[in-house]
């Protein structure tokens, strides 16, 4: 940079008119930074200032002038440009909320478990009728929906599944008792659309709801410790 500044320089001499004060030129400089979407240059910026100044000195005594404050002036390749401090960045993040849907083995296996629970993988298993992959529980467990509950005790001791305060929160429910009855699910069109597949055992379920009798998947301590 110095040797164009330095040809800058030369062929302002001997120019009949005395340049603007200083402070002007850092006026002139600074405008043409903040109009630009591209870093300039000391010899762009020289093209457009009047003759007789001096671009260089001017950016570094802006530099100076903005050292510090929210925006600073910085050297980027071979020219200027204006940026967000450092320290200030942080400011200039965004969050995005990302819509996940639940798949239609991760909807069917919490429907499963809300009616059913608590219930282990191999009762999952049985009433959807294929096998549950570990990234279905997975998933409905970071979103705070599902967790592991109480060990059976049964050879093996496998563990549980149940409904959390989050899920029952995210839909509006106080408790367990209160998820959609028999006729509920058939005006949504939950079971009549698959009578026979793996949501039809829910249907027992909710009917018994309807019908006043409480089934063992609801019984107890919904929230019970481990």
């Amino acid at each position: 940079m110095e040797d164009a500044e330095d040809k800058v320089e030369d062929e302002t001499q001997g120019s009949s008119f005395p340049p603007p004060p200083l402070e002007a030129q850092e006026r002139m400089v600074e405008a043409l930074l903040f109009a630009s979407a591209e870093p300039l240059s000391v010899r762009a910026m020289a093209e457009r200032l009047p003759r007789g100044c001096d671009p260089a000195e001017a950016v570094r005594a802006l530099a100076a002038r903005y050292s510090g404050r929210g925006v600073v002036l910085e050297r980027v390749g071979e020219g200027w440009a204006f940026r967000t401090a450092p320290d200030l960045s942080f400011l200039m993040q965004t969050e995005t909320v990302e819509t996940r849907r639940l798949s239609r083995a991760a909807t069917e296996t919490l429907a499963i478990i809300a009616y059913h629970q608590p219930v282990t993988r191999a009762e999952i298993e049985e009433i959807r009728g294929v096998a549950v992959s570990r990234g279905t529980l997975d998933q409905l467990i970071e979103m705070g929906w599902v967790r592991v509950g109480r060990r059976r005790q049964t050879p093996g001791r496998p563990a549980t599944f149940v409904v959390t305060e989050g899920f029952l929160d995210h839909f509006g429910l106080e408790s367990a008792r209160d998820l959609p009855g028999l006729s509920e699910l058939r005006a949504a069109g939950l079971l009549e659309s698959r009578p026979d597949g793996p949501l039809a055992p829910l249907a027992s379920a909710a009917e018994e709801e309807d019908t006043g009798e409480e089934t063992g998947a609801i019984d107890g301590d919904l929230f019970e410790d481990d």
